[in-house]
């Protein structure tokens, strides 16, 4: 069994996550390829995520907002969808039916019972009823072309019915369905999520028939050959990882990371004494690259992309993430976090390094900060998800 130190891992993750000088990205789709898909259930992190694969180890320019908007909305190359752990992200679109099989279908599956249970206690109606809402609201987008959830409600005024949640708490809240039929339509894949309203970092979505942006409609695939495919991608950019790494990525069970590994047949590495995988024949060494630095922003997929995290996070977890788990926004020198940044009300990206990373990569992440202030220009971004070290610096 080969050893892969955690340096190599390191710079396995600078080159393969087109971080690093000499391996950026050529545009949003390879960055978002390199790490199987992109984060967003905060929308900015999409842009901030291609943005640092493209051009930010002074490697050329940097995919601007409106290469991003042209990939997801004209080219529509890249597909916002929901897929692991019920989580939002976006993808490319060639490799958004390995997700929709693998992952998005049992999510469906999955939020369909739950809100079948609510619509039922509320006393509005049943899973028959559910459906034909689902069935209106479809008809009606087809007959629009593109619309909001508010202008699908007009049409179909049972998308108003409410339901009230977590009744006799503090809590509590009546909600409109309207967001719930929307997600299930969503998540078979029968309607997407087109060009938001308002700016690149709005949450409000206009949605289309999915035909219209996947000429046929979205492929269908066999559900093992797909988690199959996802373990391979996920192998292929994360990997060496563990099974453990393995299994709170994709959120399945037990038995069907097993069941999808016996189908890639991957190999055994040592890992600081844990067991991790690769594919086969992708044990050779990796070279270190030359020395790098990158500002990722709060959910980037490399900061995600593996359940156990001290061998690049270090000590810096309790500034770095929120108490739900989720990371904010980091500096990163030569594959580990080295420290936080933010955008202050003025407009200034402020950073603070949470170790002593000598002179030269001090300098690298000031030169960094300043294009990425540069780069922001007149936006201004807040994460969804505030932490720690975020909400000190952004003062």
């Amino acid at each position: 069994m080969r050893s892969i130190s955690i340096e190599e891992r390191r710079a396995r993750l600078g080159r393969r996550h087109r971080l690093s000088g000499g391996a950026q990205a050529a545009g949003p789709v390879e960055a978002a390829e390199a790490v199987v898909a992109l984060h967003a259930t905060d929308p900015a992190t999409v842009f901030l995520s291609v943005a640092a694969r493209t051009g930010s180890a002074g490697a050329g320019e940097a995919a601007s907002v409106e290469d991003v908007e042209k990939a997801l909305y004209a080219e529509r190359t890249l597909l916002r969808m929901l897929a692991m752990r019920r989580t939002m992200f976006v993808v490319p679109t060639v490799t958004a039916p390995v997700l929709q099989a693998s992952c998005t279908l049992a999510v469906a599956a999955q939020q369909r019972r739950r809100y079948t249970q609510l619509i039922e206690a509320a006393g509005i109606g049943d899973g028959a009823w559910l459906k034909d809402v689902e069935e209106s609201t479809v008809r009606a987008l087809a007959a629009r072309g593109e619309a909001t959830g508010a202008e699908l409600a007009g049409d179909e005024p049972r998308l108003r019915s409410r339901v009230t949640m977590a009744e006799g708490k503090s809590y509590g809240r009546d909600q409109n369905i309207t967001t719930w039929v929307l997600l299930l339509l969503a998540a078979d894949g029968r309607i997407v999520r087109g060009r938001p309203r308002g700016s690149w970092t709005s949450i409000q979505w206009r949605w289309a028939p999915a035909e219209s942006w996947l000429p046929g409609g979205m492929p269908e695939l066999p559900v093992e050959i797909a988690r199959a495919e996802l373990v391979r991608r996920w192998l292929a950019a994360f990997g060496p990882g563990t099974v453990a790494d393995l299994r709170w990525w994709t959120g399945w069970t037990a038995r069907d990371v097993k069941a999808a590994l016996t189908r890639v047949r991957p190999v055994e590495v040592d890992l600081d004494g844990q067991t991790g995988l690769v594919l086969p024949g992708d044990d050779e060494p990796t070279l270190a690259p030359e020395p790098w630095v990158a500002f990722l922003p709060g959910l980037d997929p490399t900061a995600m992309g593996w359940g156990e995290r001290s061998w690049y996070l270090g000590e810096h977890r309790s500034a770095l993430f929120d108490r739900s788990g989720n990371i904010g926004p980091t500096v990163w020198a030569d594959g580990r976090v080295v420290g936080g940044w933010a955008q202050r009300p003025d407009g200034e990206v402020a950073y603070r390094l949470l170790e002593d990373v000598g002179s030269d990569v001090a300098r690298a992440v000031e030169e960094q900060a300043a294009r990425l202030h540069a780069w922001l220009g007149s936006t201004r971004v807040v994460p969804r998800f505030r932490t720690p070290l975020e909400r000190e610096l952004a003062r």
